[in-house]
């Protein structure tokens, strides 16, 4: 599958070259225009009033943390959820609103809030040893999560999908007999494309997202697979060259992510997420970052307390 000519071609691959560079500013306190990204018509991600006299009573992170300053573990390698400007340092994404929206809540303005990179892998330590008070990166509930951590949320419902070229013929899985799909090394979405059912003519392994993406970019694979909120990210930065595919295959409620045994603190978190999705917050942070990949804002979800 080719690009419709070579000019095209060579401004996506420049695009995704300067996504680790220059993009990511979208919803940061400082540059709310989007312009650094060629793209001044995108919405402004919204400002967050802080409490003042906020209060966690029965939390013990939150006596830890009151009055001084709130870690908060998130992504630096997402656009679109969670991104680290490797130039200014600045942070960007719904991930990264979500978090300043639920810290906002909790008495902590922007000052007052330290982002974390914290890979996956270690986020139940991070969580557990107090290395990051709370965390907001792409983080899907699960049974066998609980039994290490607490969620608050969920606060966004993913799913697996797919990007594709803006021309490809691929509307779903049931398109890939044949195809060539790549995912990150080890992930989830790479083991289920690689199910019988799908019928794929090669799941590719790669290291990362963005290296799938530039094989899909230059048509050594048809399409990438991960979660539709990671696409959205990519999309928007390659807007017109690339696609999601609206056909999820999976559910993967995004939560945040705090300590097993802190039920005040899940709780403040929840009625933080439920407040800024009934204010219109929300729906306007989706809109400054996944939003700009042509995907409008779905229905937020409903808190699962437990």
């Amino acid at each position: 599958m080719k690009l419709r000519n070579t000019a095209a071609a060579a401004a996506v691959v420049l695009a995704l070259t300067a996504t680790a560079t220059a993009c990511g500013k979208s919803g940061s306190p400082d540059d709310k225009s989007d312009k650094a990204d060629g793209n001044s018509s995108a919405p402004a991600a919204p400002t967050y009033q802080v409490n003042t006299s906020a209060d966690v009573q029965g939390s013990p992170v939150f006596e830890k943390i009151k009055g001084k300053k709130i870690t908060i573990g998130t992504k630096a390698d997402q656009p679109g959820l969670g991104f680290e400007n490797p130039g200014n340092k600045k942070r960007s994404g719904f991930d990264v609103e979500i978090a300043r929206m639920i810290a906002a809540d909790l008495g902590f303005d922007e000052a007052h809030i330290e982002f974390k990179t914290v890979p996956s892998e270690a986020r139940e330590t991070q969580i557990a040893s107090g290395g990051v008070d709370l965390y907001v990166g792409t983080y899907t509930i699960n049974d066998e999560r609980k039994k290490q951590v607490g969620f608050g949320g969920p606060y966004y419902i993913a799913g697996q999908s797919l990007l594709v070229k803006a021309d490809s013929d691929i509307k779903g899985p049931d398109d890939l007999k044949g195809k060539k799909v790549c995912s990150a090394t080890g992930s989830t979405p790479l083991k289920r494309i690689k199910e019988e059912k799908y019928g794929v003519a090669e799941a590719k392994a790669q290291q990362g997202y963005q290296l799938c993406v530039q094989d899909l970019v230059n048509g050594t694979v048809d399409a990438v697979t991960t979660d539709d909120a990671i696409l959205k990210g990519y999309a928007a930065e390659n807007k017109g060259a690339l696609k999601v595919v609206d056909n999820t295959f999976s559910k993967e409620p995004y939560g945040v992510g705090l300590r097993k045994d802190d039920a005040a603190l899940r709780e403040a978190v929840n009625k933080a997420i439920e407040a800024h999705e009934k204010n219109g917050d929300w729906k306007k942070a989706y809109d400054a970052t996944l939003g700009r990949s042509g995907s409008t804002a779905p229905t937020p979800p409903a808190i699962e307390r437990y």
